[in-house]
């Protein structure tokens, strides 16, 4: 296992099995996203959510994942904007399945398939690039509860857009 020495500047939650990393610059929404979907996941629009730590969290290299880890001195503790610092429940480390860029120069309505991933120490991890102006959530509830459409051998039998119909599996399903 190799871990880093310092903390990074981003928030984590485990849904399900699986942490999403929140990243973005300071005051994009990196807290306001992670009790977003604790709440998502206490509402059952996707599989329950725990706070693995705001603010600053540790990755390290596990085999071939990464593992996000809270900080000891932040663990349980989130943002809530108008509120301050709130205590909550938390895992004290997940293994990332998802990366989330806020204010994401890259983002785009079509993204290309290679900005649908990212690299942390080597190991690739599927990504959401999010523009400034867009809300996170619907795309990070999106991403967790339906699969990705892969074109198909004859796109044009299957509508004029040439999407596919085929299921491919997701975070959400492994």
């Amino acid at each position: 296992m190799s871990e880093s020495r310092a903390s990074v500047h981003a928030s984590a939650v485990r849904v399900g099995n699986r942490a999403v990393l929140i990243r973005g610059p300071s005051g994009a929404g990196k807290s306001r996203l992670a009790f977003d979907l604790i709440m998502a996941g206490r509402t059952g629009v996707i599989d329950k959510t725990v706070l693995v730590g705001d603010d600053r969290v540790y990755l390290a290299t596990v085999g071939n994942e990464i593992e996000v880890r809270s900080v000891p001195v932040l663990a349980g503790l989130i943002e809530v904007r108008g509120l301050g610092l709130r205590r909550c429940d938390f895992v004290e480390r997940a293994t990332v399945g998802l990366v989330v860029d806020l204010a994401a120069d890259d983002a785009e309505r079509l993204p290309a398939s290679e900005a649908l991933f990212t690299r942390i120490s080597g190991v690739k991890i599927p990504r959401i690039p999010v523009g400034v102006s867009f809300s996170p959530v619907p795309l990070v509830v999106a991403a967790l509860t339906t699969a990705e459409s892969l074109p198909s051998v004859n796109p044009s039998a299957d509508c004029l857009k040439g999407n596919g119909n085929h299921i491919k599996p997701t975070i959400a399903t492994e």
